[in-house]
């Protein structure tokens, strides 16, 4: 299975080199991101995209639970996305 790094890489690349897929990924990520990854993403998760611009900068954070170790050392390794196409 590809890493969250990995399947993020060619979302990315493909949003770049198409604009019709860039389109599609911004108006409907979770359909977008299953077709292309050919995974099925759960109901209950909810997928935002956001487009960088001058006028703007996204930052994502962690939730404000208490995290374990673990929790913190994915969080800063990027860890991996838990899409399989086995749900």
């Amino acid at each position: 299975m590809a890493t969250a790094k990995e399947m993020q890489a060619r979302i990315v690349g493909k949003a770049a080199e198409d604009s019709d897929f860039r389109a599609r990924l911004l108006s409907d990520p979770k359909g977008a991101i299953e077709q292309e990854l050919g995974v099925t993403i759960p109901g209950s998760l909810s997928v935002e995209v956001h487009e960088e611009s001058g006028a703007a900068a996204h930052l994502v954070l962690p939730p404000a639970s208490n995290l374990s170790e673990g929790d913190l050392q994915a969080v800063a390794g990027g860890g991996d996305w838990n899409i399989t196409s086995d749900w």
